[in-house]
């Protein structure tokens, strides 16, 4: 699980509706913001300060398991991603996602409203297909993906 936190983003994609993650990028560009052409530095390594498409990684750190991303489009207000793996009771694991925004102002709120039906369909699956993801080789020694 953790591997597939550290290869979100870039060519892998973002684990649910990545058509709505190019949406989002498509729309961020044309209003003057970094869209998703920056991709990533590399697809299995993260640290502190890299780019994640139009993402920024505030903190990546494997031996907490936690990924905390800073949104660097633009928007009415400010928000992060975050990824955790938490350990359980019984002795298993926990993938912990979450997203918060702070709006700035109406247009914030009213931001916030609008996409909120988007986030419902993005997020509701993503850890599911995050902890199912498997990395199928390929010939030309890229992998290619299947979420069950």
């Amino acid at each position: 699980m953790l591997d597939n936190i550290w290869r979100i983003g870039g060519d892998r994609g973002w684990y649910k509706t990545d058509w709505l993650w190019r949406l989002r990028g498509l729309l961020d560009k044309a209003v003057g913001g970094v869209g998703l052409r920056r991709g990533r530095r590399s697809p299995s390594r993260l640290r502190a300060g890299d780019p994640l498409d139009f993402w920024r990684v505030l903190v990546a750190d494997k031996a907490s398991q936690r990924l905390l991303l800073y949104a660097e489009m633009k928007l009415p207000g400010e928000a992060w991603l975050q990824f955790r793996i938490v350990d359980q009771p019984d002795g298993g694991h926990a993938v912990e996602q979450l997203a918060a925004y702070r709006p700035r102002g109406l247009a914030g709120r009213l931001y916030w409203y609008a996409v909120l039906p988007f986030h419902g369909i993005i997020f509701k699956g993503m850890v599911k297909n995050l902890i199912q993801y498997e990395a199928v080789p390929v010939a030309e020694g890229r992998e290619s993906s299947q979420a069950h």
